[in-house]
């Protein structure tokens, strides 16, 4: 099942929350996107029931091998088009809520092309 974006970007919380907290919860998602309980809920449902998360007989939520997959890509692509965006004098703040709509969105190509001048660009 392929993902939309939303879906993109409730697995890259889940693993920037799991780098933060041992045991992610639904709570923890609404209180870190600012998302409804029933909004979040639903969206875990879609996810466990796509095979991108478990969750557990307490409601803690863990990536499945391919939701962390895609979460690391996701995270990848954030914080290089982050620092580029950065790099070229934009603010930290409006460049990481760029990169947020941009990481979704741009092609492999292209990305692996930024992600080969960002290696340049920290290489100085």
């Amino acid at each position: 099942m392929p993902l939309q974006e939303s879906g993109e970007m409730y697995l890259e919380t889940i693993f920037i929350l799991s780098k933060e907290i041992s045991n992610v919860r639904s709570i923890d998602i609404c209180e870190y996107m600012g998302y409804s309980k029933p909004s979040v809920s639903r969206a875990v449902g879609l996810l466990k029931n796509g095979g991108y998360i478990i969750v557990d007989k307490d409601g803690y939520i863990t990536l499945t091998s391919e939701g962390l997959e895609i979460a690391e890509n996701i995270y990848e692509r954030h914080n290089i088009l982050t620092d580029i965006l950065t790099y070229l004098g934009v603010d930290k703040q409006i460049a990481s809520e760029d990169a947020c709509r941009i990481e979704h969105v741009i092609s492999n190509e292209t990305f692996e092309a930024l992600k080969s001048k960002h290696k340049d660009i920290k290489s100085k």
